[in-house]
C-alpha cells in the first residue's frame, strides 16, 4: 500500500472493506483464536520525561512503587493458575533493578510456569538483552509511538529515535522475539505522518505490532491536548494487519480508557491478542501512564474472567497457548 492509499483509509474511505478484510486475513491465520499475555508491571518508576505518559520523571503527583522479585513471582504463580501461557514483565525505565534482579525474575518465571516470558524495560544496555535471552527470555517489547523524528523529539526529550531503532535490531540480533508500536493522534500527528509510520513500523519486520489511541493524562503537559479518535485506532490496527499478516496484534487497553468495549471490538479489526494486567490491585491504579488504565479495580483472576467473557462476546474463543510468531517458530 502506498501512503496516499493509506491516508485515504485512515480517512475513513471504506471502512467496511478494510475490517472485513483485516478480520478475514487474522482469522485465516489465526482462526478464532486469542492470545491472553498477562502483564506484571512492578514499577512505575521512570527517568525519562515522555510528555505524554504519567509515569514521566517530573510527574509528582504520582504515588510510586516498587515490587520485589519475590511479589513479581507470585505474579508469575498466578499466570500459570489462571492458564495464560505469557507473561509480560513491565516497567518504566527504572534502574533500581540490576540485570541480575531481571535475571532472577526470567530465571524464577521458567521455574514457576511453561510460560513465555516478555520483558518490556525500556532502555537498556545491549549487553542487558542478551543476558537475559541466554537466560530464557523470549520476548522483549519496546514501543516507538512515532517515526517523525521532530514529532518523536517533541513527544520524547532529549532522546532519540536512532538510539531506539538500533536498540529494535539489537533485540532482533540477540534472538527475541521482538515488539514494537504507535500511539495514533499524538498532539502533532497528522494522517500523513501516521501513514508513513504504519510503513515504517511494517517495514521492521517485527513478530508483535501495536497501536493504541492517545489517552491524555492531566499529570503531563499533554494534558489538555484532545483524546485519539477509537475510530482512527481502529483503522491503523486493520492497516496494520493487512500489511504484517502474521504478526500478532495486541487490542490495546488504551480503547477501553476511552470507551467500554473498546477493546474487545478491536478483536474484530485486525487484533489476535488482549493482555489483561496481574499486577497486584494495591498497586496497580498507580501505574498510571494515562488516566483509566487498570480501571477495573479487581483482582487479578477477576480481571482475566471478565476479558475471557469479553472475548467470548464477539464470538472468539480465549487461548491458553503461548501464542508464538508465526514469523519465528522457537519458543
Amino acid at each position: 500500500m502506498r501512503p496516499s492509499e493509506i491516508t485515504q483509509l485512515l480517512a475513513g474511505a471504506d471502512d467496511p472493506g478494510l475490517f472485513s478484510a483485516a478480520d478475514a486475513l487474522t482469522r485465516q491465520n489465526f482462526g478464532n483464536e486469542v492470545f491472553l499475555r498477562g502483564v506484571i508491571e512492578f514499577s512505575n518508576h521512570c527517568e525519562k520525561n515522555c510528555r505524554y505518559c504519567g509515569l514521566r520523571r517530573g510527574n509528582r503527583r504520582l504515588s510510586r512503587y516498587r515490587l520485589d522479585v519475590p511479589d513479581i513471582l507470585a505474579c508469575v504463580g498466578l499466570a500459570r493458575d489462571l492458564q495464560l501461557g505469557t507473561v509480560v514483565v513491565q516497567s518504566g525505565d527504572d534502574f533500581a533493578y540490576t540485570r541480575e534482579d531481571i535475571g532472577r525474575i526470567v530465571t524464577g518465571a521458567r521455574e514457576i510456569a511453561d510460560v513465555a516470558v516478555t520483558l518490556s524495560l525500556g532502555d537498556r544496555p545491549e549487553a542487558d538483552f542478551a543476558y537475559w535471552h541466554a537466560l530464557g527470555a523470549n520476548r522483549y517489547l519496546l514501543k516507538v509511538e512515532t517515526f517523525d523524528e521532530a514529532l518523536y523529539a517533541r513527544c520524547r526529550p532529549g532522546l532519540l529515535l536512532s538510539d531506539r531503532l538500533s536498540r529494535i535490531e539489537a533485540l532482533k540480533k540477540a534472538g527475541y522475539e521482538v515488539g514494537s508500536g504507535l500511539i495514533t493522534d499524538l498532539p502533532g500527528m497528522t494522517p500523513e505522518i501516521l501513514a508513513k509510520d504504519l510503513i515504517r513500523l511494517s517495514d521492521l519486520d517485527l513478530d508483535m505490532l501495536a497501536v493504541g489511541p492517545f489517552v491524555p493524562n492531566p499529570d503531563t503537559p499533554y494534558g489538555d491536548e484532545a483524546s485519539g479518535s477509537i475510530l482512527t485506532a481502529f483503522r491503523a490496527m486493520a492497516i496494520l494487519r493487512l500489511l504484517n499478516p502474521l504478526a500478532n496484534i495486541p487490542s490495546t487497553s488504551a480503547l477501553n480508557a476511552l470507551r467500554d468495549g473498546a477493546r474487545e471490538q478491536g478483536l474484530t479489526v485486525g487484533a489476535n491478542v488482549v493482555m489483561p494486567s496481574l499486577t497486584p490491585e494495591t498497586v496497580s491504579g498507580d501505574y498510571a501512564i494515562y488516566p483509566g488504565k487498570n480501571a477495573f479495580r479487581a483482582d487479578a483472576a477477576a480481571r482475566v474472567a471478565a476479558v475471557r467473557r469479553a472475548i467470548e462476546r464477539v464470538g472468539l474463543v480465549p487461548s491458553t497457548a503461548r501464542g508464538n510468531s508465526k514469523r519465528k517458530h522457537h519458543g
